[in-house]
């Protein structure tokens, strides 16, 4: 069942880069007591989601933290070793953007993101989507950019709805 405004995030382990390698992040931990925006999508260095999705979060970034947002998160079903290129990439990591792997999909089936295309090689990839959500609960949810698109989802729709 995928979530909807109202709903707790569930708990799931992703990764993350750190100085040693990966480390484990809990979602959880991420989430509670503060104000952070999710967005979700479907892979690292594809089209889409390098040329529009990730940069209009880059762009916004200043933006949420203005308006109170503790963290912006972008989460996609890619290992942590091919998020933190990808960030440091795209300059995403240098504008302040978390990059977090969820390597096994567990956050992605968990909010019921999940879809797969065998011809093109996604197994249990992320729909595009972007949420903001205060200690937890979900405040607002955006999905249903069809593929190539990225305008519900994007970082300035977000932004103005909070």
């Amino acid at each position: 069942m995928t979530i909807t405004a109202g709903d707790l995030l569930p708990d799931a382990t992703v990764l993350v880069m750190g100085e040693d390698g990966p480390e484990k992040v809990q979602i959880a931990d991420k989430v509670k007591g503060r104000k952070v925006v999710i967005f979700g999508l479907p892979g690292a260095y594809t089209g889409t989601c390098s040329t529009a999705h990730v940069p209009s979060f880059m762009r916004t970034k200043d933006q949420f933290t203005a308006k109170g947002v503790d963290e912006v998160i972008c989460l996609a079903v890619n290992d942590p070793f091919v998020l933190q290129a990808w960030g440091e990439a795209t300059g995403a990591t240098a504008a302040g953007i978390t990059m977090l792997g969820d390597a096994a999909s567990e956050f992605t089936k968990a909010i019921g993101m999940n879809f797969s295309v065998d011809a093109v090689g996604f197994v249990e990839r992320s729909q595009r989507y972007s949420l903001y959500a205060e200690d937890g609960v979900v405040k607002v949810l955006n999905t249903g950019d069809g593929p190539g698109e990225c305008e519900i989802a994007a970082g300035e729709t977000l932004l103005d709805q909070i």
